[in-house]
This record gives C-alpha cells, sequence and structure tokens, in this order.
C-alpha cells in the first residue's frame, strides 16, 4: 500500500512519537528518517499518510501523531523485534515463584507489570473441576479422616471427612488403593455411576466412605477461583496519554474491577497462535480505545490453559513488550508443567 518512501518516515515518525511522546514535524523527521528529502517534501508525504488515515494532526501541534491504522501498519510490516538477550533471560527465569498455581500466576503478572510499567494480567488455567490425578485418604482422628485431592495441574485440594465410624489405617490404604487404580482420569459423574456397582469389590462399610469423598471431592475441585489476575494498574496514571481523560479513565479501571469484558478478550487470545496484539478499537471494547494489548497464551503439558499480557497506551515500545510478553508465556509454560510432572 505504500512505497518505501512513505513506509520509511511513518516508521520514523511512529519510534520518535513513542520515544519522545510529541508529535513530530518534518523537521525531526528530516533529521531522522535517513532519506535525503527536503522539508517540504516530507510535508507532502505526511500529507499523504495523513490522507490515507495512518497519521492524524492534533490541533495544539503542527506535528503529526500516529493513529491506530499507522499502528497496526508498523507493528504487523515495519516493526523489528529484537529478542531478549541470554542473559536477560536468565535472569528472568527465577521470577516466577514456585508453589501453587495461584502463586505462579500472580508471579507472572506481577512480573509483566514491572518490566513493562503498564498493567500485567494473566488469565489463569481454568480447573479441570471434574477430575483428579491422584488422590488419598489418611487417617487424622477418630471418625475424622483427610481427603487429599491432585489436580491434572499439580495443584492439591485437602478435604476433612467426618465419618460414622472410625477406619483403620490398612482400611483408607486399601480405599486409597482402589480408587486411585480404578478412577483416577475419570470425570466425576462417571465414577458416581461406576462406583454403585464396583463398590462390591470392597467391604460394604467401605461405601459411605467413598460417597463422602466423591461429594468433597467434587466441591474442593469445582470451587470458583479468581481467573484474571491484574498487576499494576496503577502504573497507567503516569502516562499522560490517558490520564488526562479522566472519563477514559475511569471506564478502563472499571473494566479491570468488573473483569467480564476484559477475560472474553484474554479467553479469544488463547486460541490464537503467538503474540496477538489488539490496538485501540480493535480489541471491541470502549475502555480501551486509547490502549494496546498484547497477549500470548501459555501452555501446561502442551495443552493452552491461559493468557498473559500486558495493558498500556498505544504509544507502547512495542519491540520491548512483545519479547517480555512471549517470554514470560513460556517461562510460566515451563514453570506449571514441570509442577504438573511433580518436578523439583
Amino acid at each position: 500500500m505504500l512505497n518505501e518512501r512513505e513506509q520509511s518516515l511513518l516508521k520514523a515518525l511512529i519510534e520518535r512519537y513513542i520515544a519522545d511522546g510529541q508529535p513530530v514535524g518534518s523537521r525531526v523527521l528530516s533529521r531522522y528518517s535517513g532519506l535525503e528529502l527536503s522539508p517540504a517534501s516530507i510535508r507532502n508525504i505526511m500529507a499523504d499518510l495523513e490522507e490515507m488515515g495512518f497519521i492524524a494532526s492534533p490541533h495544539t501541534s503542527a506535528g503529526r501523531i500516529p493513529t491506530a491504522r499507522g499502528y497496526r501498519l508498523f507493528v504487523d510490516n515495519l516493526l523489528t523485534v529484537r529478542p531478549l538477550a541470554d542473559v536477560e533471560i536468565s535472569q528472568l527465569e527465577g521470577q516466577i515463584q514456585a508453589g501453587s498455581v495461584d502463586r505462579m500466576v500472580n508471579s507472572a503478572s506481577h512480573l509483566l507489570s514491572e518490566l513493562t510499567n503498564f498493567a500485567g494480567v494473566v488469565l489463569a488455567p481454568k480447573r479441570r473441576s471434574v477430575v483428579f490425578r491422584h488422590l488419598e485418604f489418611l487417617r487424622l482422628g477418630e471418625k475424622r479422616v483427610l481427603l487429599i485431592i491432585v489436580t491434572p495441574e499439580g495443584d492439591v485440594q485437602n478435604r476433612i471427612l467426618f465419618t460414622d465410624r472410625n477406619y483403620s489405617a490398612s482400611e483408607l490404604v486399601e480405599a486409597t488403593n482402589f480408587v486411585n487404580q480404578h478412577y483416577a482420569g475419570l470425570l466425576f459423574d462417571e465414577i458416581r455411576l461406576r462406583i454403585r456397582g464396583e463398590l462390591k469389590q470392597l467391604q460394604s462399610d467401605m461405601s459411605t466412605l467413598m460417597n463422602a469423598a466423591l461429594d468433597a471431592g467434587s466441591e474442593a475441585v469445582s470451587e470458583p477461583i479468581d481467573n484474571m489476575v491484574i498487576s499494576g494498574e496503577r502504573h497507567l496514571l503516569d502516562f499522560e496519554d490517558l490520564s488526562s481523560n479522566m472519563a477514559r479513565l475511569r471506564q478502563l479501571f472499571g473494566l479491570f474491577e468488573k473483569k467480564t469484558e476484559l477475560l472474553q478478550l484474554l479467553d479469544l487470545s488463547s486460541r490464537a497462535n503467538g503474540v496477538q496484539i489488539f490496538i485501540g478499537n480493535e480489541s471491541g471494547l470502549v475502555p480501551l480505545d486509547e490502549c494496546s494489548v498484547v497477549t500470548a497464551s501459555y501452555e501446561v503439558e502442551g495443552q493452552v490453559v491461559g493468557t498473559v499480557g500486558v495493558i498500556g497506551p498505544t504509544r507502547m515500545a512495542y519491540e520491548r513488550v512483545i519479547p517480555i510478553v512471549d517470554i514470560t508465556a513460556k517461562l510460566l509454560s515451563s514453570a506449571l508443567s514441570h509442577r504438573a510432572r511433580g518436578d523439583d
């Protein structure tokens, strides 16, 4: 769509605007574009770019600023993304704190915010609420049994069962072995259908324990969780591009508070490969019309389970933000996969 001179000038204009935050005039472009063009020729090209909708002229300045369409062309065709250096990646590898899934998700969100000075967002893994990888019964005392449930993601849930009678340690080991041998990885509803007949293989008084475990286990792994973690929203107050419009800023923070629409956007992003970039109204969310959202999906054992991303002004250093989001997704994938496998 654009010839080489127009592309070069648009690239130089966007890079200067991202760096300085000020509308870019023809004299600045003549210095930074690397093209042997007079200011008059540059002004003519800028007029053409403006007519095509790639740049716009603020009322208060003779310079030009990029439009969302200009940023899109820049990101898709003109941007040179430099991957993070090995030493930077090594420094980041220890930042996703080991522990529970929630802890890792929170670490990733904080890491994104700290590295970019934007809002970091992570769509947490959807809990596979109806299956378990391993289950164990432990005797706590009289008529009390500890039920330990390990999910396919490596998450651990504990529940105390209050039973009608005391169970010996050997009985609980027998029940543990039976459940794991016959039902690990099955849906809880499937287990309910099968368990009535198969319980005859155990002592009849085990049925009460098994049914109590099914009820408690299903409840434990089906509990609602906060599906999205947002960190560093207040960073956005530091950008005049956003903070100068209080009405839009209130809409933006309302979006963070309610989360529903943002969840839908991140869920959509998780179905795509690689880094996704939504510029301005491409997100379909009015509060984000002056923002860009950069996302990447992450995996557990090769299966996509969530999304990481940052939200900031459209005037962001995309060449730096894109690799940060990409590597954070990869680091979170690695940490969660190690956890799911039970690696040290």
